[in-house]
């Protein structure tokens, strides 16, 4: 049987922020005000897919594994729009293969975080597999962006209680999403906007990708910007979403 937990939010360690998601669609527990959202086995390690539900806070974040096309043109328009403290989840392997852009990423005033190495599924890999690709993703990503980072994204965003247990034992806190505009897609401009913007709540995690695989998401950047401005909401970091939160859990039948 699973559980949900929320974690109030007041003064945190990082590694004790996580989520379990056997079922994420239909897992999203909002309960009360001020408060953390994730998904957890019962007294198991927790993933986060929602910040605090005060200060009229979002989260952009991108996912990146592959190709150099796109990624420019959504840099520009961020740059372009003021927005500073998104969250790039990128994959250590394409870091590698183009520290130029990951240079600018940091520069430009974003955050890194892991999508792991060899972005593969960490689902249908044995221990050591995962313990080494999180590890080495750390390295590298260091090596490349001069930024230590402990937030993590499972490739694809698969995981399961395995993958989160073993997370947390090498200090990594898992992060998922609330909101999923599916850009990869390419579903069209008005429709990853409306996705991005027309439920969006405080707290929300949203995912977009900067990979090639996106023809559409840096046009529709601007009115996401935009619109989510207009609706008093202030763009940070996961790290600064989930910076000052304590692990307070409480049970959600």
């Amino acid at each position: 049987m699973k559980f949900f937990f929320v974690i109030n939010g007041k003064k945190v360690k990082q590694y004790m922020v996580v989520v379990f998601a056997a079922f994420f669609a239909a897992s999203l527990a909002f309960v009360g005000q001020q408060q953390l959202s994730v998904f957890s086995s019962k007294d198991g390690p927790r993933a986060i897919y929602k910040g605090e539900d005060q200060g009229n806070k979002v989260s952009l974040t991108f996912d990146i594994s592959w190709g150099d096309k796109r990624v420019t043109p959504i840099l520009d328009v961020l740059k372009d729009k003021g927005v500073k403290n998104c969250t790039f989840f990128i994959s250590a392997a394409w870091a590698e293969r183009h520290p130029e852009i990951v240079e600018r990423i940091v520069k430009d005033g974003h955050e890194v975080a892991s999508l792991g190495y060899q972005y593969k599924s960490y689902t249908d890999w044995e221990d050591k597999q995962i313990k080494r690709d999180i590890l080495l993703a750390q390295e590298k990503i260091k090596k490349v962006s001069g930024k230590m980072t402990s937030l993590i994204r499972p490739p694809n965003g698969n995981f399961d209680e395995r993958v989160l247990n073993i997370s947390e034992d090498l200090n990594h806190t898992v992060v998922h999403w609330s909101i999923d505009t599916k850009d990869w897609k390419n579903p069209g401009v008005d429709r990853i906007v409306t996705t991005a913007t027309d439920e969006t709540k405080a707290g929300d995690i949203i995912l977009l990708h900067a990979s090639d695989s996106v023809k559409q998401t840096h046009k529709a950047l601007p009115t996401i910007i935009d619109k989510l401005r207009d609706d008093g909401f202030k763009f940070v970091s996961v790290s600064e979403m989930i910076a000052n939160t304590e692990a307070n859990s409480k049970e959600v039948n």
